[in-house]
């Protein structure tokens, strides 16, 4: 294996090494070996491409087609051509990956599970690096400046790691980097030759001499191994960088068994999962309440309103100033029982939350501080800079108790946005999920009906078993897959009710926040860690968002969801009937029963135009045709950009063709030409060649006939006049020149026989390389020109200050 092959595989070997410190993000290390093997292949790729001589340029641009293809090949080979190429659905389908992966990665908890996100986002992370460290290390042979990509990835995950990163991660990483280097530099002195210890330690020694090691090279083993062991005993004796030998004492922040669980924040979606495995239930609001049914009073932190599929999610339509209050509540009819309660909550000081958690349906949030409104969910979000920690808030929220009977009678929504927004779903949803609804509710006659069917379902007919333990997944078939294994916590039923009720057309989102919490002694609620929780609210009109409880024994199932209150209200509703047909001659109007009266001021959520809402749900639907448009936006911009990649050196020697054999040109351009043309044909120039030289090797390497070899030495010899001739000769005849020069390089280009290779050699011309060699020059000059600049400035400030 030649010098490059051993930092190519010492380069992914690095990266790999680095990667290794990502490994406690995650749960499961499969994704690992397959980042491995993936980045094995690119780096093979850029082997092949630098031993058949390709430019850096071409050689990058192979490898990172060869990463998209295989990114596309284990990630979302059903949506790409033969399952490798990407097409536009293949890009919409890989641009949501990464949507999901960076709301997983804020969402969970290290050590996260590996969701289609979180793998796609790992294997890019590594395998970009890992091209970046090849390119640097190998194609450009500067393996110290490869150790910033590695020292990035390092980064990113030592700064993810809610706990500190352990040492033997760093010593990896770093053994990996100081492996890097060293491969480098024994690669660099063998280009120099065989070393020949003699007398003196000197080189000189006879032929047969046996080889020994480099001094210099055994010196920086040494210190390789002296500043990694540094390295890594530095922080056992620097208090300031983490639990040492002399390390101060821990101060606070730690629960009643020892272990430090820092600031809180319940997520509003799957790290909800860590708050409810915590070891100790840990208090973070307390209130007061003036309600008679402290025991319904659930407090909702964020509505989930969008479902695509793999999981739920807030459109996160907030409004930068709040609306007039009270906030009219969102299908409520009069005609239902209701009452106004006010409740005070104190967040704790470590509850770093930016939405205040609130009993719905709230009205009016008293809260010090500057707030915007987020008009889903009925609460008020923080700035950047905000948090609820430490803040007390009054609510005023309605405490509402339909009846079954006006449940089961509810008529359809009036409002559009609820029928076309909180019914959709996505077209890939399993079919059983359908079907297993249909079937829990086939005995139902009405929306009510089947909503209980649903949750009595969940809750006792089904055998489902509550484990907090189990994973969240947020994949395509997570919801079926929890439906066939039938174990989960609330984020499973809460999720699998929702989409079970939209298969039927009934409007639902999911709701997260905390259950109502323990009473204390003194009258107060104590709400902790555990009482985190999700649950579905599904729409009726007249009585607008309704909670249930599919949850096996957690929270509290609402009074119109049992059984002896259903069976109470049917006979009521079977003796109302003819009452309220004889009610309708005497004039009382029947349409609030069928269609409730708008409330009297604009709901940000049902009326967004009125309330002119930035974001509105009317809007999403234009904003879902914008993302089903994009992604061939996407593609064709990105299939441009290749084209105009990968056309760009044939341009470029097309427009220096042009400009070099242009009679006003010169001699030593028509000269650059004709060499660079043989250089296209596999004849690169050599500096130390004279014109004469130069000549005849391009005449032997393009086996050129007669004329157009006369040709060549004809702007040969005029090189050599306009070099060496004295000042006051007869000049060059330029049109002349630039006319045999023309000849020469038509018979250069065509030299190739099949149109396969004459395209190979125009398209890739590896004289293109010319213009990265330009670059270099110019920047060099430009920084000598700067530095001259600078030196020249100096004097003059020495002289003005004096």
């Amino acid at each position: 294996m030649g010098g490059r092959g051993r930092i190519t595989v010492v380069a992914g070997a690095a990266t790999m090494a680095t990667a290794f410190a990502l490994l406690p993000l995650v749960e499961d290390p499969g994704w690992f070996l397959q980042a491995g093997l993936l980045l094995a292949m690119v780096s093979g790729v850029g082997a092949l491409a630098r031993w058949g001589e390709l430019n850096a340029a071409l050689t990058t641009t192979a490898q990172l087609l060869t990463a998209v293809l295989l990114l596309t090949l284990v990630t979302v080979p059903e949506y790409a051509l033969l399952g490798v190429v990407p097409g536009p659905e293949a890009i919409a389908e890989l641009g949501v990956l990464y949507e999901l992966g960076a709301q997983d990665v804020g969402s969970f908890a290290s050590p996260a599970p590996v969701t289609e996100g979180i793998r796609l986002m790992l294997l890019t992370g590594v395998l970009g690096v890992g091209l970046v460290v090849d390119l640097l290390a190998v194609t450009l042979r500067s393996a110290a400046a490869a150790g910033l990509p590695l020292l990035a990835m390092y980064s990113a995950a030592t700064g993810i790691a809610q706990e500190a990163t352990a040492w033997i991660h760093f010593v990896v990483a770093a053994g990996g980097f100081l492996l890097l280097l060293l491969t480098e530099s024994s690669s660099r002195v063998a280009a120099w030759g065989r070393f020949f210890p003699g007398p003196l330690g000197r080189g000189g020694g006879e032929p047969g001499a046996a080889r020994q090691d480099v001094p210099r090279l055994r010196t920086g083993h040494r210190i390789g191994a002296a500043a990694l062991g540094v390295a890594v005993a530095a922080p056992l004796m620097l208090p300031a960088l983490g639990e040492g030998l002399i390390s101060p004492p821990e101060r606070g922040g730690t629960s009643s068994g020892g272990h430090d669980i820092g600031t809180i924040a319940v997520n509003p979606v799957v790290a909800l999962q860590d708050q409810l495995n915590q070891p100790a239930d840990r208090t973070v609001l307390t209130y007061e309440t003036d309600s008679d049914r402290p025991r319904d009073l659930y407090l909702r932190l964020v509505s989930l309103d969008r479902f695509d599929g793999r999981r739920w999610f807030s459109s996160e339509n907030v409004l930068d100033s709040v609306p007039q209050t009270p906030w009219p509540v969102a299908g409520l009819s009069d005609a239902v029982e209701q009452t106004e309660a006010v409740t005070t909550i104190t967040a704790e000081p470590d509850y770093a939350q930016r939405s205040l958690p609130v009993p719905v349906p709230a009205q009016d949030i008293a809260a010090e501080g500057s707030w915007s409104y987020d008009a889903y969910s009925r609460t008020l979000v923080a700035g950047r800079n905000q948090t609820a920690a430490g803040l007390e808030y009054e609510v005023r929220h309605l405490l509402i108790e339909p009846t079954a009977a006006q449940l089961a009678q509810a008529p359809e929504p009036v409002s559009t946005v609820i029928t076309d927004e909180f019914t959709r779903l996505p077209a890939d949803l399993p079919p059983l999920v359908a079907e297993t609804a249909a079937e829990v509710t086939a005995d139902a006659t009405s929306n009510y009906e089947r909503a209980v069917a649903l949750q009595r379902w969940f809750t006792t007919e089904g055998d489902f078993t509550y484990n907090t333990d189990v994973a969240s997944g947020t994949g395509t078939e997570a919801v079926a897959n929890f439906l066939q294994a039938r174990e989960g916590f609330c984020i499973h039923f809460a999720f699998a009710m929702a989409a079970m009720a939209r298969t039927m057309d009934i409007p639902a989102q999911v709701s997260v926040g905390f259950t109502p919490g323990a009473r204390q002694a003194d009258g107060s609620y104590a709400v902790g860690l555990h009482n985190a929780h999700a649950w579905p609210e599904l729409y009726f009109e007249g009585v607008g968002w309704t909670r249930f409880e599919p949850t096996p024994g957690q929270g509290s199932a609402p009074a119109w969801t049992r059984p002896d209150a259903a069976n109470a209200d049917r006979p009521e509703v079977e003796d109302e009937e003819p009452d309220a047909g004889s009610a309708a001659p005497e004039g009382e109007e029947e349409e609030p029963a069928a269609a409730p009266e708008e409330p009297p001021r604009c709901d940000p959520m049902l009326e967004p135009e009125a309330c002119e809402v930035p974001v509105t749900a009317d809007a999403s639907g234009g904003r879902d045709a914008a993302v089903a448009f994009w992604p061939w936006v996407w593609g064709a911009l990105a299939a441009a950009a290749l084209a105009a990649l990968l056309l760009t050196p044939w341009l470029w020697r097309r427009r220096e063709r042009h400009r070099r054999l242009a009679p006003q040109a010169g001699v030593l351009a028509a000269w650059d030409e004709l060499l660079d043309s043989a250089w296209d044909i596999g004849s690169p120039p050599l500096p130390e060649e004279t014109p004469r030289q130069g000549a005849r090797r391009v005449v032997r390497a393009g086996q050129l006939a007669e004329e157009s070899a006369a040709a060549v030495h004809r702007v040969a010899d005029a090189v050599e006049r306009e070099l060496y001739a004295p000042r006051g000769a007869a000049g060059v005849d330029g049109a002349a020149v630039a006319d045999d020069a023309r000849t020469a390089v038509a018979a250069l280009r065509a030299v190739h026989e099949s149109p396969a290779a004459r395209s190979r050699a125009a398209l890739f011309p590896p004289s293109a390389v010319r213009v990265t060699q330009a670059a270099s020059l110019r920047a060099r000059a430009a920084r000598a020109e700067a530095a001259e600049r600078t030196r020249r400035m100096v004097p003059r400030l020495s002289r003005s200050r004096g």
